[in-house]
């Protein structure tokens, strides 16, 4: 069940580069489940059920989908982290989907090495 924000640790910045993250896509039972949108890294763990290794949303798990969520799509091809093409009404979703996620799930850090195309948006 994921956590009301009033019940959330303090965010983390620690830094994770793509590949890093990768580690964190729910095949490993022993570690977290990762979700980066937008460059946060989001702890979903409490959410095996939906984000873990076969799961619905595994698409998104131990990556940036940020394009994938503003699209509303579950193409693997269209999880990455460059969401730079997305038009407006995408990014008012993308942006939804962040304020979501921020919260519900922790916070764990940031992902230090987005493409130059979204880097600093």
């Amino acid at each position: 069940m994921s956590q009301p924000a009033s019940s959330l640790p303090p965010p983390k910045d620690d830094p994770y580069t793509l590949a890093a993250l990768k580690e964190f896509d729910g095949s490993n039972p022993s570690k977290p489940i990762f979700v980066s949108i937008k460059g946060t890294v989001f702890d979903v763990t409490s959410k095996k059920d939906t984000y873990g290794a076969g799961c619905s949303y595994n698409v998104f798990a131990g990556k940036d989908g940020s394009r994938a969520l503003g699209k509303s799509t579950l193409k693997e091809d269209e999880a990455i982290p460059d969401y730079s093409g997305l038009n407006e009404a995408e990014m008012k979703i993308l942006n939804d989907w962040h304020g979501f996620f921020s919260k519900r799930y922790p916070i764990v850090g940031r992902v230090t090495d987005l493409p130059p195309a979204v880097a600093n948006l």
